[in-house]
């Protein structure tokens, strides 16, 4: 359960950081209530999170899943870059979000 809560937390992260865009300086109220939520319930996640899992673990895949989530929206959301460097280093980070996975354990 806590892997599923830590995914679904950076779920929420890509959609907070992505939220960001809309909000034009939280002066928007529709988008800033969303984003403002969305960054709750991130955290809220991520700490649920923690009671069994590695904090540097939970917290590097919590950061990876954000960024690269990010990173792909802002591709397809808003025309951003898509070099191959700049595909194959978000490999790497989803690489290593996989890696953290298959290497750490739940605590009982």
């Amino acid at each position: 359960m806590a892997w599923l809560s830590l995914f679904v937390a950076g779920l929420f992260e890509v959609a907070w950081a992505i939220g960001l865009k809309y909000t034009d300086g939280f002066s928007r109220l529709w988008p800033s209530l969303g984003t403002l939520a969305a960054m709750v319930l991130s955290v809220l996640l991520l700490e649920y999170a923690v009671r069994s899992l590695p904090v540097g673990t939970a917290y590097a895949v919590w950061v990876g899943i954000g960024a690269a989530g990010t990173a792909v929206l802002g591709m397809v959301l808003f025309g951003e870059s898509r070099e191959p460097l700049r595909l194959v280093c978000l490999g790497l980070i989803v690489a290593g979000v996989v890696g953290l996975k298959l290497v750490t354990r739940e605590a009982p």
